[in-house]
């Protein structure tokens, strides 16, 4: 009984082990650099809500703030059960090995703030397309050669490479 007992406890402790993945410095700097790119995506989506938009593109917006809504809660919780900061090193040489900051430029996005309404949907297009390229980026990186180890990560990375390939298909295909 005892030995059953000793089995079952060094199983449990094993679970618990796998449950906390490993992860490295590539995983940390992958999701404190996602984070304010999918936030960034978040401002943009919500750019077209008020604005005279073809229904499907208003409902890619929708899919597109509800997927990074929850990637961004997952991507904080995983970085504070590493006790890790969310926010990334201000310095801008820590993230060459993520090719940089793939977000859009804010004078971009100010100019989308302000277009006027037959202006909008075409701005909207090319600045969410390239947006959204700059998290495919991001994501090969990660699931690249000296990438990231942490499973969970690496798979929010594929994921992210499925979706914002379609997602920039998807805008690439839509007629203004």
């Amino acid at each position: 009984m005892r030995v059953v007992l000793a089995v079952v406890a060094l199983l449990l402790t094993g679970c618990a082990t796998a449950a906390a993945s490993p992860h490295n410095a590539a995983d940390v700097m992958f999701l404190q650099m996602l984070i304010p790119q999918n936030q960034q995506g978040i401002e943009i989506v919500r750019l077209a809500s008020g604005r005279p938009l073809p229904a499907s593109l208003k409902e890619l917006a929708a899919a597109i703030e509800a997927t990074q809504r929850t990637e961004v809660e997952d991507m904080r919780r995983w970085l504070r059960e590493w006790n890790q900061p969310e926010a990334m090193d201000a310095n801008p040489q820590a993230h060459a090995g993520h090719g940089g900051m793939k977000t859009a430029s804010p004078d971009l996005v100010g100019a989308l703030r302000t277009a006027p309404d037959s202006e909008f949907t075409r701005r909207f297009l090319d600045v969410l397309t390239g947006q959204q390229q700059g998290a495919v980026e991001l994501a090969q990186a990660e699931n690249g050669a000296g990438g990231g180890v942490n499973a969970q990560a690496r798979d929010l990375a594929r994921r992210v490479i499925e979706s914002r390939t379609a997602e920039v298909k998807q805008l690439l295909n839509t007629k203004t």
